[in-house]
This record gives structure tokens, sequence and C-alpha cells, in this order.
């Protein structure tokens, strides 16, 4: 691959690794919602974020040329060549946690994909342009119980500012951007992930302090998940995720 395409490729990779590890987060909580309907939205959004993650992967795949469709990018590579954001392999903890984790982050696709679906890569515009309408849900689903939790009683307040001072430190991974992208900016393929941070922080800083909830102060934010610097968790959901494909590669159902 040439050097534009390879960064074009981890490119890619970023996005469907967001997607797929997210949305295997989310799965768990398939047929343990905290009543029905909300087990069917949470079921529904993962749903959205694997058809993302298929989608990216599958691009990755064409662009590299080697025969690797989306399953087996998903599927046969290691824990260090994977470039999702830290925020997104955070195990579930309790259902105020799993929903402040999914807004964090859909606030954040939100802006990516409006970015990107003005991109000079065709494919990539329309593959961004069709997540933006199932992230827009996913923010205002997130959103709303964001404020229904962190305003509600002292106990579902509680575990709100728990989760808060838990993850805050993983948000700044969110924008930092890879080396190779620099390749992408000038072609305006992708662009600088830091023009998009002090709208993430108006919008979020504003929604949790309606919700009545204190801001962590510790400035530190932990970062390296594009260059596949991960925690533990990226490990054990992996083992779990690629079992089965490993143990019978040329499986069919």
């Amino acid at each position: 691959m040439e050097v534009k395409q390879k960064a074009l490729f981890d490119y890619l990779l970023w996005l469907g690794d967001n997607g797929l590890i997210l949305g295997q987060r989310i799965a768990e909580w398939c047929g343990h919602g905290p009543y029905l309907e909300e087990d069917i939205a949470l079921t529904n959004i993962s749903l959205d974020l694997i058809g993302q993650a298929r989608a990216f992967l599958s691009y990755a795949g064409e662009l590299e040329g080697k025969g690797r469709d989306e399953d087996k990018l998903a599927f046969f590579r290691n824990d260090r060549e994977f470039k999702n954001n830290l925020l997104v392999e955070e195990p579930n903890g309790d259902f105020g946690k799993t929903i402040l984790r999914q807004y964090f982050f859909s606030v954040f696709a939100e802006l990516l994909f409006e970015k990107l679906s003005a991109s000079n890569d065709e494919k990539l515009a329309a593959l961004a342009a069709k997540s933006l309408k199932e992230v827009k849900y996913h923010k205002v689903h997130s959103q709303k119980w964001l404020l229904r939790l962190g305003d509600g009683t002292p106990e579902s307040h509680s575990r709100m500012q728990a989760a808060l001072n838990e993850m805050w430190h993983l948000t700044g991974d969110l924008f930092e951007n890879a080396e190779s992208d620099n390749l992408l900016f000038s072609e305006r393929i992708a662009f600088d992930l830091a023009e998009t941070k002090p709208h993430w922080s108006k919008e979020v800083i504003s929604d949790l302090l309606e919700a009545s909830l204190q801001i962590p102060t510790n400035a530190f934010m932990l970062k390296g998940g594009r260059n596949g610097f991960h925690s533990e968790h990226l490990s054990h959901i992996l083992t779990e995720m690629q079992a089965l494909p490993r143990a019978i590669p040329e499986g069919k159902w």
C-alpha cells in the first residue's frame, strides 16, 4: 500500500474498531436491561454500532487488498493491532456507567461523522452520513438517561457521579490524532480531531451540570488507544469475541 492509502486504512480501522468494541460491550446487556423496552433499545444501539463497524472494516479490507474482509479484521487481529479508543473498552459496570460511556462517545461520534460526511473520500463520506443518522439517536437516548439519573434519586445520582469520576480521564483519548492522519488532513479526507474538542466539552459539561454532577478536577488524561496501547479489558473482550472464529476458522452457518 502507498503511504496515503495505509493512512486511510489505519483510520478506517480506528472507526471500525470503536464501533465493534462498543457494540460488543452494549450487546452484553441483551436480556439484562432494567426493563423490556430499554433492553430492546440497548440491543438496537449495539446492532447499529456493529453495523457501522462492519462497513468501515469492510472498506478497510478493500483498501488493503490482502483478502481480509470485515470478519478477518474483527476476529484475527490481536489487542495491539486494535485502534479503538480506551473509553469504549471499559466494562459496563452498572446501568448508569453504561449510559455515561455511551453519552460521552455519542456526542463525540456525532461531531466526528458530521465532519466526515464532507470528506473528499466519497465512500467514507457516505458511510459517515449513514452512521450520523444512527448516532444522533444514540446521543438523544443516552442524554435523556444521563439527566434522569444524575438529577434523580440520591442513589442514582451517587452512581452517576461515581461513573463520571471513574471514566472522565478516558475522554481525552477520543481527541488524539494518529501521526499518519496528517496525510489525510492535507487531502481533506479527514480532519484534526482537536477541532471537535471545544464543541464536545461545551455540550458535555453543560449536560453534566444540568444533571447536577460535579466535573472531576483531575486534569490527567490516559491516552494511547489508537497506537495499540490498551487496558486489560480489551484482551478479555477479544478473548470472548474471537474464541469461536479462531477455534473453527472455516466454520459456516
